[in-house]
This record gives C-alpha cells, sequence and structure tokens, in this order.
C-alpha cells in the first residue's frame, strides 16, 4: 500500500491568517513521511487557493509578526464528483493525484465556522476535525453560549448585540447588568482576535468600534475572576480528554500576542497544578461540552476555574493552534502522545468518520 495523501489546507482569508502558516510549519515538520505524502495547498489573504513547494512555501518563517504565504502560479479549483471531488490545475485544467485526507488548519473565518468543512463535505473528502455544524456552533460565541445554558453547562453572562443596534449599545447599562470591567469580543472571532478588556465609557465605545471590524455580532461579557484553564479533546463518539494546562497571563489578559508572538505574554502551565479531583472535573465538563456541541475530531476547551472551583466555560476552538507554544499539542504529548502520533490519530479518526457517513442512504428509492 502506497502513502496516503493528505493535503494540508492552511493560511485563508482571515485575521488569524499568520497563526495558521505557522501552525501548518509544525504539522508538516512533524508528520511521519513513511506513512504520508503531504501536498500544500495554500490560502493566500485575498481567498485563493495554490498549491505550495514545500521546500519555500513561506517569506519570514521565523518572525511570526512577519511570516508570510509565498504566492505561487499553481492556482486550484474543485469539481465536485459523484464518488470524491476532485482538485484541478486552475491553468492547465488538468486534475491533481488524488488526495486521501485534507487537514484545514485554517483558524477564525472560513476556516473554523463551516465554511470549509461545508466545502469538503460537498466534495466528499475525509477531513480532519469537526463536522459542520459543531464548527459553526463553536465559533458563534452566541449560540454556543444558548446551547450550553440549554444543556446546564455553565458560561459567563453577557449581552449580544448586532451591527444595526450599534447605536443602541449603552455603556451605564452595560455596565449595571454586567459590572466592571467587561470583555468586548466580536462574535465570530478566535485567538483574541478584536477582543478588549474595558474598565471606562471612552475604552468601551472604542472596543465596541474594534469588534464590529471583525464580526456584525459583539458579544459584550462580564469579567469571571479565576484561573483560566484548558484542556484538549481527541476522538468521534467515544472522545478522551487530556490532562488540563492552565494559562497564567503576565500581561492583563490572554491576548492574540500572548498566544502566538511573545513567549513570554504568558506563561503555560502544563499539567495545571489541580487537585485529582479538580483535573476529573475539568476532563468531564470538557467532554460533556465536546459532545454538547456536536464536536468530533479535536476540540480545545477553554475554562475559567473560579474560587471556590466552579467551571464556567469560556470558549471552544475546533481548530485549536499548533504552534511551538500552542496548548493543544502540548497537552497531548504530556498526555502520552506525542505530536506525530496525534496528527496519526486526527487522521484515523477523519477516516473513520468519513467511512461512517457512507453508511448512510442518500435516495429513497
Amino acid at each position: 500500500m502506497g502513502k496516503i495523501r493528505v493535503g494540508i489546507v492552511f493560511g485563508g482569508k482571515s485575521a488569524e491568517h499568520e497563526v495558521s502558516l505557522q501552525s501548518a510549519k509544525n504539522i508538516i515538520d512533524a508528520i511521519d513521511r513513511d506513512k504520508y505524502h503531504v501536498v500544500l495547498i495554500g490560502v493566500d489573504k485575498e481567498g485563493s487557493w495554490q498549491i505550495n513547494d514545500e521546500a519555500s512555501f513561506l517569506l519570514n518563517e521565523q518572525d511570526p509578526k512577519a511570516i508570510e504565504l509565498k504566492k505561487t502560479e499553481t492556482k486550484i479549483a474543485v469539481l465536485p464528483g459523484e464518488k470524491q471531488g476532485q482538485i484541478y490545475n486552475y491553468q492547465t485544467k488538468q486534475p491533481l493525484p488524488q488526495i486521501d485526507v485534507i487537514f484545514p488548519i485554517i483558524h477564525g473565518t472560513l476556516g473554523e465556522d463551516g465554511s470549509i468543512q461545508g466545502l469538503l463535505r460537498t466534495l466528499n473528502l475525509p477531513f480532519v476535525g469537526v463536522d459542520l455544524l459543531g464548527s459553526a456552533v463553536s465559533m458563534d460565541k452566541d449560540f454556543a453560549k444558548r446551547i450550553l445554558r440549554d444543556a446546564g453547562i455553565n458560561v459567563a453572562n453577557g449581552l449580544v448585540y448586532k451591527k444595526y443596534q450599534q447605536a443602541e449599545i449603552d455603556f451605564t447599562f452595560v455596565q449595571e447588568k454586567l459590572g466592571l470591567p467587561l470583555f468586548v469580543k466580536p462574535v465570530n472571532q478566535g485567538s483574541s482576535v478584536g477582543v478588549n478588556k474595558v474598565e471606562t465609557e471612552v475604552e468601551f465605545e472604542q472596543a465596541i468600534k474594534e469588534a464590529f471590524l471583525y464580526d456584525d455580532k459583539v458579544l459584550i461579557e462580564e469579567a469571571i475572576i479565576g484561573r483560566e484553564i484548558e484542556c484538549a479533546i481527541l476522538g468521534n463518539d467515544e472522545p478522551i480528554a487530556s490532562v488540563p494546562g492552565e494559562i497564567l497571563p503576565q500581561s492583563g489578559f490572554y491576548s492574540y500576542e500572548s498566544k502566538y508572538i511573545d513567549e513570554s505574554g504568558a506563561k503555560l502551565s502544563a499539567p495545571a497544578d489541580l487537585t485529582n479531583e479538580q483535573t476529573k472535573n475539568v476532563q468531564e465538563e470538557a467532554l460533556k461540552v465536546f459532545k454538547t456541541l456536536d464536536c468530533e475530531g479535536m476540540a480545545r476547551v477553554d475554562f475559567f476555574m473560579k474560587p471556590d472551583g466552579t467551571l464556567i466555560v469560556n470558549e471552544v476552538n475546533t481548530v485549536p493552534g499548533f504552534t511551538k507554544i500552542s496548548m493543544y499539542p502540548r497537552l497531548w504529548g504530556l498526555s502520552g502522545l506525542p505530536y506525530p502520533k496525534l496528527i496519526d490519530r486526527l487522521i484515523e479518526l477523519a477516516f473513520e468518520r468519513h467511512d461512517r457517513k457512507q453508511q448512510l442512504k442518500s435516495a429513497v428509492f
């Protein structure tokens, strides 16, 4: 049997484009070359898909702020087919060798929100990670909170406003409802993009304007006093939880810079300093969140742990970071699953779900 052809889709028309480039590089460096043939599919900031050469697909790869996708002339197009969709060289109109499985590592918009998952389902290609519905609801903090709250899972109190309601947002009203400080967030973003902690009306108004630059829905949330605990989940029908980790921000809160650029911006304590009972509680609650939001494959569930041990869900990341300082692969390494084996398992889960989906009937007659 030949090597499995893995298409790694990265970059993207997203505010987290540069993070995705870093994640892709780490996966490419770690993947088992005896088992896999890697096909690099870079998506530039304009949304154009291209085939990249592994030897030179990044510019400024050592600088997280300046890292850039090297553009190529090998643009691609996709064509749905009866069994598996085909990927074509746009210029030559010739099909590429069939890709067996896709590993999408586009963070944020059009990568983590169900968009690419829907495309890959249409192409009938196996893919790593959460399916369309779980991706969409997990990315949308508004709908995720509604679903989790309905399941009896603790979430922070908050208010959601749409773009057309911007003029109605009143600082005094929000302060009375949620107190101070507050967090202002775009609803459909990750990696703390567009997120601000505010304590004054001036900061509040600036934060609202910034959040609306990234999404047409904004979440204003109460500040939770507690430890920031994260847990990695892996699996389909029978998911498992990693040892938990803890974020110890050194600069106010766990910002985009702290996560991906400034390695001294936050300390990652892993495993987290928790009692056995607390560890078990985090793992059980993370698994409950994962299942409630219809997740499969992988996700990182982030909590606030209050002084009395109560867990409050902060957010769920269905395409967690795979950079050299990212928590998801680090937690699995500490749980006995090193990086290359983690990639193996994620690909196995992609095939497992795809095979299950193929058993479903698609016609009545």
